[in-house]
């Protein structure tokens, strides 16, 4: 199930990796573009992600100037959904620039490629594939991108079980390297997307998909659905990432900040420690409560060699002195003689019963 990414390990048992999608935040400017790398990194993010399309490729300007409007959060752009795409890309001459501003601050280099000569260009600078949710019953295009034979991460919004399962087949065919992201492809940043989420999807992809990683891509604000999905075994995570959540763009109203960003890494890393081992034991820093909180048996009176132990001659109380008679052996002591005298109070120990 594990698989690595540069240096990171991807898995149950490792930290999340998280991804900021910078996504079109770059607003078509290259330094702004190298400029969010770098506060990506400062913020805790493991991986930078841009996404590589070319406008006439991903979209159709007949069949969105014939739709009756512009609807979902498209329908407050102020230009033309081919003029937001167009604008939006990643310029090709950029990639090898981004690529070496990714590792001269030292965080991997992502795009989602959307186009089959897309694909092929950012091959030589990626370590991993991201598939876009819209991209779900594209099968051809998950098949060439698994075909590089680098981990595949596919989301998984907007589609239906066997949608997901059908993509998923297809890539683990190919390659066995593969995180499946639950995500809800809703981007107006509404409070009401909350009961969109459904985290416990993640339940049903451990199930049925055992073999892959889980993850979360997702576009709310608050900390709540990254340490959910967290709790339920997400092992990745992806946010969309900005320097200001009021410049104008697509992507910058549901995007999260510097400030947010590193308090959702913070928060992750508290959570991960909280969630330690599945094995229930008495753990190092509680070994001095479970004698003071604990109990043992006591003499309940003052107690003469010989007496035969009736049940009105213990009590149960604390401390649990190490060494003494516990709670539940009550049963066994009952019936057996005290082989010395023994004041009030003072724990019973097998070896003063005979």
């Amino acid at each position: 199930m594990d698989f690595k990414i540069n240096n990171h390990l991807i898995g149950p048992n490792h930290p999340t990796y998280f991804i900021a999608d910078i996504a079109a935040n770059h607003d078509g400017d290259l330094e702004r573009a190298k400029m969010l790398i770098r506060l990506a990194k400062e913020a805790g993010a493991d991986a930078a992600k841009f996404q590589h399309f070319q406008a006439p490729k991903i979209v159709s300007e007949y069949g969105f100037t014939h739709m009756n409007a512009q609807v979902s959060h498209q329908a407050k752009w102020k230009k033309s959904v081919t003029q937001v795409y167009a604008e939006a890309s990643v310029s090709w001459d950029w990639t090898p620039i981004l690529k070496e501003e990714c590792d001269r601050v030292g965080i991997d280099f992502f795009t989602s490629p959307y186009d089959f000569d897309s694909i092929e260009h950012v091959d030589p600078y990626v370590p991993a594939y991201k598939i876009g949710s819209g991209e779900i019953d594209w099968i051809e295009a998950m098949e060439r991108m698994a075909g590089k034979g680098k981990p595949v991460i596919i989301a998984t919004g907007a589609a239906s079980i066997g949608e997901v399962q059908k993509a998923v087949h297809a890539i683990l065919k190919i390659n066995p390297q593969l995180c499946v992201m639950q995500c809800n492809t809703n981007y107006t940043a509404s409070p009401e997307n909350y009961d969109f989420i459904h985290l416990n999807v993640l339940k049903t992809y451990a199930a049925m998909f055992p073999q892959v990683v889980l993850g979360l891509s997702d576009h709310t604000h608050g900390n709540a659905t990254v340490l959910g999905a967290v709790t339920l075994g997400a092992r990745m995570v992806e946010r969309h990432f900005t320097d200001s959540n009021d410049r104008e763009g697509p992507d910058h109203k549901f995007a999260l900040n510097p400030q947010a960003w590193a308090n959702m890494v913070e928060e992750t890393r508290l959570l991960e420690r909280a969630l330690g081992s599945a094995d229930k034991f008495i753990t190092d820093n509680e070994r001095d409560t479970s004698v003071v909180q604990r109990r043992c048996l006591r003499a309940a009176r003052d107690i003469k060699a010989g007496e035969v132990f009736t049940r009105e001659m213990i009590d149960v109380l604390r401390p649990a002195t190490p060494g003494a008679i516990k709670p539940d052996q009550i049963a066994n002591v009952l019936g057996t003689k005290a082989l010395q005298d023994l004041p009030t109070g003072k724990e019973l120990r097998w070896t003063d019963l005979g």
